[in-house]
């Protein structure tokens, strides 16, 4: 499975971009995207995703 970020709730600040192990996130327009067909929810790097525990709006989570 793959996280996603929430449009309504994210505030853009980018906090999750430079953590993220697989580089699924990217920079849209408005808010950021994750590429659900890279992201591995840190799997073999984390505990748990690095980008919801960094992430300041909790617009992150499961897809």
């Amino acid at each position: 499975m793959a996280m996603t970020i929430d449009p309504d709730t994210c505030t853009a600040c980018g906090d999750c971009k430079p953590i993220c192990p697989t580089k699924s996130i990217k920079s849209g327009k408005v808010f950021y995207t994750i590429d659900p067909a890279t992201c591995t929810e840190c799997a073999g790097e984390n505990d748990s995703p690095m980008c919801v525990n960094v992430c300041p709006s909790g617009a992150i989570g499961p897809l």
